[in-house]
């Protein structure tokens, strides 16, 4: 009898022993094999206080915005390996690889080489549901070599590699790329729908948008052509804009300018969402699509209070159909999370005896920060949305800078594996928090 007891008692070390030896480090055993889709949703430069403003100004004091609806949150802390604010380029590398890098990072370490992902693979979370058969896309309102979506599909000594970043994404293979930014595709002196022959700027002689045709790609260049497309499309290229897909400057440059703050025949982020999702759900696989809306950073670091406010309400149409198909695709994960403060912009709010609905606000506060109404410095103050009474407020936006800043920035989560995020959370915990979903697996720290 205890002979026999011996053999069990030996035999189960052994296999604690094999269990161990055969463990990897990254990875730790998930308690399910489930494993879902994932929308991942930037809105860049956005603190809880300008996604507060964009409340009051579209919904009023007591409504709610599509984010807000969103079943949970954390604190985020963005801080790089190397400085306590983030960059979008070290910040979308930390969120694509789960691993903290330097500010100046495009996917590339101290010493050149790529990022080992908290995985253990040196490839980005898309670039790792690519080789495991699953859908990918980008989506981007500005250039396609915005780092916020590019660094999950390129690698570059600097961000400022314009022109290789975008060679690099076409010949990613990525399902899905949608964005501005034809003047990085075509050579300089090819003209194309949206850039003149002089604006081109590829000096390798390269036409991208001929090398995205051979390769597959269907390409469109406005909203009409977007959302004609078949929903059996295999592969879109979208080149929706010379540049950027919105006009980023100050609101008095742009009324001189008499341009608008979006291009009026590019689709918004939310309709183009809209259509990739139409496109995956014929695919029949699990997905991973990253998407960004650039103009809420650019247009708040150039303090363009309506322009930045407009840009986190395209955000958030977009979370709202990210939450539609959540309704009938439970299997699903949306999380956003943006990786800087742009601007520092605080809403000021006073009665309307100080703030007179039809008198220009003053230009800065008593501590001297400028202030915005709604056409700019010195201009009619905003007013906001209906509170439950039908009442409405006047306010200015502030601003505290030009920059990034490490303001109070909140991660939400909604759908499938919503309850892992809460508390609060590093950066690096975004790609974790997806990883768990796409794959089906639990990662530790390095």
């Amino acid at each position: 009898m205890l002979r026999r007891l011996n053999k069990k008692v030996i035999g189960f070390l052994l296999l604690a022993l094999l269990s161990v030896l055969s463990y990897t480090p990254q990875i730790l055993a998930s308690n399910t094999s489930n494993s879902g889709n994932v929308i991942f949703i930037h809105p860049d430069g956005t603190s809880a206080a300008h996604w507060g403003a964009t409340r009051i100004l579209f919904q009023g004091p007591d409504g709610r915005l599509n984010w807000d609806k969103m079943s949970n949150l954390a604190v985020y802390l963005g801080h790089m390996k190397n400085q306590l604010s983030a960059t979008s380029n070290g910040g979308a590398v930390t969120h694509a690889t789960g691993v903290k890098v330097n500010a100046d990072s495009f996917g590339l370490d101290e010493n050149g080489k790529p990022v080992v992902a908290l995985s253990g693979k040196p490839q980005t979370i898309m670039e790792e549901a690519m080789s495991a058969g699953k859908a990918t896309a980008i989506i981007n309102s500005g250039m396609i070599h915005e780092p916020g979506t590019a660094a999950f599909l390129a690698k570059s000594p600097s961000r400022r590699n314009f022109a290789d970043i975008t060679k690099q994404i076409v010949e990613s293979g990525a399902d899905v790329i949608l964005g501005g930014g034809e003047m990085w595709y075509l050579p300089k002196g090819t003209a194309g729908r949206h850039t003149t022959a002089e604006k081109s700027q590829r000096t390798d002689s390269l036409n991208l948008v001929e090398i995205a045709k051979k390769k597959g790609y269907t390409v469109v260049y406005t909203r009409d052509e977007l959302l004609k497309l078949p929903t059996n499309t295999k592969k879109v290229l979208g080149i929706f804009a010379a540049d950027d897909t919105y006009n980023d400057d100050t609101e008095e440059n742009l009324k001189k300018q008499n341009l608008p703050l979006y291009v009026s025949a590019a689709p918004t982020v939310a309709e183009q969402l809209d259509v990739t999702l139409n496109i995956f759900s014929q695919k029949r696989k699990n997905f991973l699509i990253v998407l960004e809306e650039e103009g809420s950073d650019n247009f708040c670091n150039f303090n363009n209070a309506i322009g930045c406010l407009t840009a986190l309400k395209r955000a958030d149409d977009a979370v709202g159909v990210a939450m539609k198909f959540i309704e009938k695709n439970p299997n699903t994960l949306l999380v956003t999370a943006a990786d800087s403060d742009a601007g520092g912009l605080e809403l000021v709010g006073a009665t309307e005896k100080d703030f007179p609905f039809d008198k220009p606000l003053p230009e800065k506060g008593k501590n001297g920060a400028p202030w915005d109404g709604k056409e700019g410095t010195g201009s009619l103050p905003f007013i906001s949305a209906p509170d439950k009474q039908g009442r409405r407020f006047p306010f200015a936006i502030s601003w505290s800078g030009f920059g990034d800043n490490a303001g109070g920035i909140i991660a939400k989560a909604h759908g499938f594996n919503a309850g892992l995020l809460n508390g609060t959370v590093d950066n690096t915990d975004i790609y974790r928090l997806m990883y768990r979903t796409l794959f089906g697996k639990e990662l530790r720290n390095l």
